[in-house]
């Protein structure tokens, strides 16, 4: 506190950068600087002299001013001292309150920093007005930054949800996968049953031929036994006997039994019940098996709408199906919820047939490309309206609505009784650029496009209750090779 009272602050600042000395060193004239500042000075003149008084220097490297610098210490001290003990932030350099902002170095000031070199020629405003205007500048920065602090919630939390969603769906995924297989399973062990009960029952059946033939040779085996026993003993007698005996021995020899006999087909049919095994298996699996022509991709579902995949079991077979259900976050109904085939074709004749479980539809197929935040225009289809919703006349019962990229509408009324349920077939043949629609039920071909069709072609749905991709049977065909 001394040294404060006795030496102002201009006492203890270098002339040259206006600041408390660092590392002071004293000049012949008794002036003192900053020893950086001198060096620095110095650089730009031919020769050493005095930033004050312009005095020459006899010396390069001028001695330290200890004593200045030990006071330049303790002031620091003291003012850091009392700045901390304060309530108030100060400027280290000086001990004085901010006031002012340097809008150069975009940092406060104070009184004294403005006139040093460092401040003195960059534009200064009051403290309270910078911190209004940065105020004013960090609002829209804040509510920008709550927006997408609001957004990344929102899709946190739909994350989140998926999440739970992914972890249901696989949960029945794999029950679904452990029911297919254990459906092939089954139908494998009782194949496998089928198959070894048909050997052991030829087995038993041979087995059974064989006991009464070796039966029967033995019975002969015997016979002959004894008849050559007998002959053997009348061979050794003496001749009277023999001669006496002959006569039986020769009728009984007259009647000899038939020669032993190979028994055919005795062994197992190995070829009936091995050959081409695993493929005729196979073969009879049609019986189990269906083909899905269609599989949609769930993750080409509106975000809004949900889409369950589930296989409806009934006459012992499996369907596939996709049904689209609203979010329990979006109880509103959507006119549309579209979704996409997870397989497109390049080339080829592909066919599908769908059931719809909805008044309002559409179905038809898609670009890669396509915006799937409004695939209405970049898609070929047939959709249903209803009757009043156009001009046609009441006795129309149905009415088709054609649509295609860059193409007027097509209104197609028809006078079928109406059903809710429909059943249409799809029927692209990407080769000659045809994509054709039938109506299944009333057997009846709806309209045909012709398109030159480019890139990969997907199967295109919307609907808002559910559909049914109906399945195939599938087939087995052999070639033959010569």
């Amino acid at each position: 506190m001394a040294c404060e009272s006795t030496l102002p602050e201009e006492d203890l600042s270098c002339p040259v950068c206006c600041d408390i000395f660092k590392d002071p060193v004293l000049l012949s004239c008794s002036h003192s600087f900053c020893k950086a500042c001198l060096q620095e000075f110095w650089k730009e003149k031919e020769w050493q002299e005095c930033p004050v008084c312009r005095r020459k220097s006899s010396r390069s490297e001028p001695p330290n001013n200890r004593a200045l610098k030990n006071l330049c210490e303790a002031f620091l001290q003291e003012r850091r001292r009392r700045a901390s003990a304060g309530s108030e932030v100060l400027c280290s350099l000086h001990g004085e309150k901010f006031k002012l902002f340097c809008l150069e170095h975009k940092q406060p000031i104070c009184v004294v920093c403005r006139d040093s070199r460092e401040h003195k020629k960059h534009d200064c405003i009051p403290i309270d007005e910078a911190v209004q205007d940065l105020k004013e500048e960090l609002k829209p920065t804040l509510k920008s930054l709550q927006e997408k602090l609001e957004a990344f919630n929102k899709v946190k939390l739909t994350c989140d949800k998926t999440a739970q969603h992914i972890k249901s769906q696989a949960e029945d995924t794999e029950i679904k996968i452990k029911e297919a297989f254990e459906q092939v399973h089954q139908f494998l062990r009782k194949e496998e049953e089928a198959k070894i009960a048909a050997l052991r029952e030829e087995e038993e059946q041979k087995s059974q031929t064989m006991t009464v033939k070796i039966e029967e040779m033995s019975r002969q085996i015997s016979s002959l036994s004894d008849t050559i026993r007998t002959i053997e003993e009348e061979l050794e007698a003496e001749d009277i006997s023999f001669l006496q005996n002959n006569n039986a021995t020769v009728k009984r020899t007259q009647c000899p039994l038939p020669d032993p006999v190979r028994v055919s087909g005795a062994l197992i049919d190995e070829a009936k019940h091995l050959g081409n095994l695993t493929f005729r298996i196979w073969e009879k699996m049609k019986e189990i098996v269906q083909y899905t022509p269609v599989v949609l991709d769930p993750n080409t579902v509106h975000s809004k709408l949900l889409c369950s995949m589930t296989w409806m079991g009934y006459d012992d077979s499996f369907v596939w199906r996709g049904e689209f259900q609203q979010r329990p976050d979006n109880p509103e109904r959507l006119a549309q919820g579209w979704v996409m085939g997870s397989e497109g074709f390049t080339s080829g004749t592909h066919s599908w047939d769908i059931a719809i479980d909805d008044e309002f539809w559409f179905a038809g197929v898609a670009t890669e490309s396509i915006n799937r935040s409004h695939p209405s225009d970049e898609v070929w289809g047939v959709s249903h309206v209803a009757s009043f919703n156009t001009d046609y006349k009441k006795d129309f019962d149905y009415v088709y609505k054609v649509s295609s990229p860059n193409t007027e509408t097509i209104y197609l009324p028809v006078r079928h009784k109406f059903t809710v349920k429909d059943r249409i077939r799809v029927q692209l043949d990407r080769d000659r650029g045809e994509l054709s629609f039938y109506d299944i039920d009333n057997n009846t071909h709806i309209h045909t496009y012709t398109h030159t069709f480019t890139g990969r072609i997907f199967p295109i749905f919307s609907v808002c209750d559910g559909l049914s991709i109906l399945p195939v049977r599938a087939s087995v065909t052999v070639e033959q090779h010569s």
